[in-house]
């Protein structure tokens, strides 16, 4: 096992995108390696850390740095701390980046259509009703990560998919053994050799360009500004999948 064990694994992405269950998953396996593991989940601290907050940005901004304050210590004390949290500010995350060092971000996606389908709590549809103010890609926008080292798709990737990509980023950062993931795995898992500096940046780069071109080429969607782009989820996504259902009830009601 490597000398300095500690890590932060930061999931970050929208409410109800399986950011708890992918860091349970991880947690239970690490475990299984002798890792020492603590979750820092989001919805589980509220009361212990940030009490008497709101949903304001600034809050939000607050609720990030006190949980990356807290993962710090952990990390540099030789535990594996995940950190599931919708964080949707990309300075936050990335101020965390610099002070933790030993950092991997895991951006878990889902479209805004998928979560509002599956959503068995209700909170979108009351926020797309207006109950729930400053509720993050509905009302108030997500930032997704430029270049994280890995990417979920967990409208059409199980949790194991997601771990499995995961697993693979911590051993090609040298923060995990070959021999552990073995015991995890079943399976003897090699190290890719990471990208130059810049050259992931650069990657990353050309990769939102290709979407911003292929976003463009839609024939049915409005030419968005070049410079604006798919920076972040807005609210008009969403209220975009309301409005069927909104003509349907009119059509009702005229009936």
């Amino acid at each position: 096992m490597a000398s300095n064990t500690g890590f932060t694994l930061w999931l970050t992405g929208m409410s109800g995108t399986g950011k708890s269950t992918t860091a349970a998953y991880i947690a239970a396996r690490l475990r299984q390696v002798g890792r020492n593991v603590e979750i820092l989940d989001e919805g589980e601290l509220g009361e212990a850390l940030w009490a008497g907050l709101g949903d304001g940005k600034e809050d939000r901004t607050t609720v990030v740095k006190r949980l990356g304050f807290v993962a710090s210590l952990l990390t540099r004390n030789g535990v594996a701390a995940l950190v599931p949290c919708v964080s949707p500010y990309k300075p936050g995350r990335e101020e965390n980046r610099r002070t933790i060092g030993r950092y991997v971000e895991v951006y878990v996606d889902c479209p805004t259509e998928k979560l509002i389908e599956r959503d068995s709590t209700g909170r979108y549809k009351k926020a797309l009703n207006g109950e729930i103010p400053n509720f993050i890609g509905i009302t108030e926008p997500y930032e997704p990560p430029n270049s994280p080292e890995v990417t979920i798709h967990s409208d059409v990737e199980s949790v194991e998919d997601g771990a499995a990509k995961i697993f693979q980023s911590l051993l090609d950062l040298g923060y995990m053994t070959t021999e552990e993931l073995k015991i995890i795995t079943g399976k003897k898992m090699k190290a890719n050799p990471l990208p130059a500096k810049g050259e992931k940046a650069e990657k990353a780069e050309k990769g939102g360009a290709k979407a911003r071109r292929a976003e463009e080429s839609k024939p049915a969607a409005k030419a968005p500004k070049a410079d604006k782009g798919a920076k972040a989820r807005p609210a008009t996504r969403a209220a975009r999948v309301a409005k069927p259902a909104a003509k349907k009830a009119s059509k009702r009601k005229a009936r």
